[in-house]
């Protein structure tokens, strides 16, 4: 018999009130929901682990994204930020030594910004506690079970877009 997790409750709970209630679409929503939600406290966590506010670590993220170097206005760009808020940012990261930012060898009005060693070991530290807890959670999971679930999950998302989905991070 297989295990039964607290969405199966919920499942049953909700039947009786909602007899047309699709208890597969219920159930895997649901479950969507509270992995979403399971992660995200990981995530938090890691950060404090870190010593990371959420706003440090989605600049050290960008940034790393990008190979470790970019403009403050691409990361700007990247973050949905106005440029003086990135250059708040960066001056935080700069006092902690996590990035540093120097005149541009093409452009002498612009700055780039570097990751530096320790703002990528930071980075990679907080980042490494969540995919720890992702690689936990998903190992159940064979190798082709996972492949089968991405490729579900991603044609859920193509149909979430395509409703006019806001491009999520």
């Amino acid at each position: 018999m297989q295990r039964r997790d607290w969405t199966d409750g919920h499942v049953d709970r909700w039947r009786p009130v909602l007899p047309q209630l699709d208890a597969d679409v219920e159930g895997a929503v649901t479950r969507m929901k509270k992995l979403s939600v399971h992660l995200r406290r990981v995530r938090e966590q890691s950060l404090v682990d870190s010593d990371l506010d959420r706003q440090e670590f989605d600049t050290l993220h960008k940034l790393a994204g990008r190979g470790g170097t970019a403009t403050p206005s691409d990361l700007a760009a990247d973050l949905d930020l106005a440029p003086a808020s990135v250059t708040g940012r960066l001056d935080a990261l700069e006092r902690r030594a996590f990035v540093r930012r120097t005149p541009s060898t093409t452009d002498r009005r612009r700055v780039d910004v570097q990751l530096t060693d320790e703002g990528r070991a930071t980075w990679l530290g907080a980042i490494g506690i969540l995919g720890h807890e992702e690689e936990r959670l998903l190992g159940v999971l064979d190798k082709e079970e996972r492949a089968l679930l991405n490729d579900m999950l991603r044609r859920i998302m193509v149909v979430a877009e395509d409703q006019g989905g806001a491009a999520w991070d």
